[in-house]
């Protein structure tokens, strides 16, 4: 978004009677879209490598849209964060002191009853760690899809809200034209 916005191709997008909130919205799609392709190719690796997804096809599509969702929430947070600054840097800085501890804050590299008791609390709120409870509910045996169904929820919710913040910071960069 940054290097759109250092070339003009923003300005001229915005010459184009295409709808306005589709320049960010397709951006987000993009993003998920991304890291769909990339997690089917994690998986297919997985898979020649003898690691199986218990809940077959549709284990396949949750962890798949898993992708999708967790990367379109940050990808939300990332281009209104870079239509705020328009640095660069700046909005690597904040990207990074936003998403790492959210990694840190999830089961991805720890277990559950091994944090602390707030970080069991804070991980509840984070996008990440319903990503890999919706994941990890359909590689282990005996399924539980409403777990697995509803942190994809949560994930739906947390990508219209950071869309939605995206959206609003365009119109703030539309203003400042």
């Amino acid at each position: 978004m940054i290097a759109d916005l250092d070339r003009g191709v923003v300005e001229r997008f915005l010459a184009t009677p295409v709808h306005r909130s589709a320049l960010v919205l397709s951006q987000v799609i993009r993003s998920g879209f991304q890291a769909m392709l990339q997690g089917f190719i994690i998986l297919g690796i997985g898979f020649l490598m003898g690691a199986r997804v218990h809940a077959s096809v549709a284990g396949w599509v949750v962890i798949l849209l898993a992708a999708f969702l967790v990367s379109s929430c940050f990808a939300g947070i990332s281009h209104g964060l870079a239509l705020l600054t328009r640095r660069e840097e700046t909005m690597i800085a904040v990207s990074n002191f936003i998403g790492l501890p959210l990694l840190f804050v999830s089961t991805a590299l720890i277990a559950e009853e091994l944090m602390p008791s707030w970080m069991q609390w804070a991980a509840r709120f984070n996008p990440v760690q319903c990503g890999i409870v919706s994941s990890r509910e359909v590689m282990l045996p005996g399924t539980d899809w409403s777990a697995a169904w509803l942190h994809l929820v949560y994930l739906v919710a947390a990508t219209v809200v950071t869309t939605a913040f995206a959206t609003w910071a365009f119109r703030a960069y539309r203003r400042t034209l």
